[in-house]
């Protein structure tokens, strides 16, 4: 009989129905496209804290750069005319640490070791600045190496490039970056946010070989190929794959295997970045402390502390969503609720008669209230059907058009290492002041369906508790003074 009489009232009050499942459909609506649009903000802002973090890495720990302008940093150079006085082509490689002080190769050991650490894994930043060219006799002497303490592409100052005539010389500067990485551990470290699209990344027995994964960009600058030789400093490497980074600029032009880096730098067994991997995501914090007291003098930097640095479009559009927006599909969803009961409440005012009548028929108030909640349920389940569909439109809608929005990357970095505090053990702080386009999507998660599925029936339970209520009042003899 419940079913029934629900199915015949139902059918005989469509538009009643229909406006009390729109308003609920509107504010579900709503709160799925806000929802979905948050997702998005969130995996735009994982995409550029990837583009300095690496994938798999939860914090870095560095230790920050001498002071700009000390003679450790000041590269020099040193050539020799030809014995027979005429000159000749000549060059000279300077290898620098970039970015950081070195830590001891042990550290990568004293952090792996801490409680909540899953792994831990070190590499080596460096700068490479070669100098080539035609000398007249003599002896000639560049103290600042042609731009001092400049980097290359994606550095914070940019070296000199190009030929430089003078003072009996005539010589040509060129710089480039190059990472060790430990190829033990592939799943930590600056190229975990690169894919190799051509040849084949490091092998576990290349701890000590001469090879090198290129950056895409700097390979086409330099017209490298898988099978091409590198040289650096005189020794040469074979390249055996081409990576692109996934977004923003890549932590390095040349990757070659730790061992290789610290020969490279007169740097045995140090390393300027550790890459950590906490056990639980929500242990970060506590390994972060734990870290800093067992390794002092270090910074360590988590993708938390990148977070804030997050500015331009992308960061004003998630303010917006996380504030503004949540407030308003709260507001429009209250609304809807309250709407919907006293659309409801209406509704049984308006059945006075029907139910005064089914009271003298013998019809107890909770069975008539229960008639009542039952069909509110039923306009929240439509209403939440609608607002699922609606909801789904508008994400797929905002996943179609894909806005671009912009990410500036907090300054502050400079050639003393700080800024980010070294995510990707330098890269980070040549990232500062950058900007990044994102592409915005709108994912719409199984756990938002489920939200709008409860929001669904929970609207038809306050309509039915409106409606119930009123239901409840109502006595057989308010059907006879209706009649009359």
């Amino acid at each position: 009989m419940f079913f029934t009489y629900l199915r015949r009232e139902l059918r005989r009050r469509r538009k009643a129905a229909l406006v009390v499942a729109s308003g609920l459909a509107l504010g579900i609506a709503l709160v799925i496209v806000v929802s979905s649009v948050s997702a998005g903000m969130g995996r735009a802002q994982d995409k550029v804290l990837q583009s300095l973090y690496g994938l798999g890495t939860d914090m870095t720990v560095t230790k920050a750069a001498a002071p700009a302008g000390s003679d450790a940093q000041r590269p020099r150079f040193r050539f020799d005319a030809q014995d027979d006085g005429s000159g000749g082509e000549q060059s000279s490689d300077r290898v620098m640490v970039r970015g950081f002080q070195t830590l001891a190769g042990s550290t990568v050991g004293r952090v792996g070791a801490q409680s909540g650490v899953a792994d831990a894994v070190g590499g080596l930043s460096l700068q490479v600045v070669k100098v080539s060219g035609a000398f007249t006799p003599g002896r000639v002497e560049q103290g600042e190496g042609g731009g001092g303490q400049g980097f290359g592409r994606g550095g914070a100052q940019p070296a000199p490039q190009g030929r430089v005539e003078g003072g009996g010389a005539d010589f040509d500067v060129n710089n480039y970056s190059v990472y060790g990485t430990d190829v033990t551990k592939p799943a930590l470290g600056p190229l975990t946010s690169s894919k190799i699209t051509s040849g084949r990344s490091f092998t576990w027995s290349e701890t000590d070989a001469r090879v090198a994964v290129a950056d895409a960009a700097y390979a086409k600058e330099k017209k490298l190929k898988t099978g091409s030789t590198v040289t650096v400093k005189g020794t040469g490497f074979k390249v055996v794959g081409i990576a692109t980074a996934d977004s923003g600029d890549a932590a390095a032009d040349l990757y070659v295997p730790l061992k290789q880096a610290q020969t490279l730098a007169g740097a045995k067994d140090k390393v300027t970045t550790i890459y950590v991997k906490a056990t639980d995501s929500q242990r970060i914090g506590s390994v972060k402390s734990e870290i800093q007291k067992d390794v002092p003098g270090t910074t360590v930097t988590t993708s938390a502390d990148l977070a804030g640095t997050v500015s331009g479009s992308l960061s004003t559009a998630s303010s917006l969503a996380a504030g503004v927006g949540k407030w308003l599909s709260i507001v429009v969803l209250a609304a809807a609720f309250l709407v919907a009961g006293l659309l409801t409440s209406s509704a049984v005012s308006r059945r006075v008669r029907e139910f005064g009548t089914l009271k003298a028929l013998g019809w107890k108030s909770g069975r008539v209230t229960r008639q009542v909640v039952g069909e509110a349920v039923v306009n929240g389940l439509v209403g939440g059907a609608l607002g699922i569909a609606l909801g789904l439109a508008g994400a797929y809608a905002v996943t179609a058009v894909s806005p671009t929005l912009q990410a500036q990357l907090g300054g502050g970095g400079g050639a003393g290492g700080g800024g980010f505090g070294g995510f990707r053990g330098g890269p980070a702080r040549e990232a500062a002041g950058k900007t990044l386009d994102v592409a915005l999507t709108a994912p719409v998660s199984l756990t938002t369906i489920a939200l709008a599925v409860a929001l669904a029936v929970t609207g038809g339970l306050v309509a039915g508790a409106f409606g119930g209520w009123r239901a409840s009042r109502l006595r057989p003899a308010d059907a006879l003074r209706r009649v009359e």
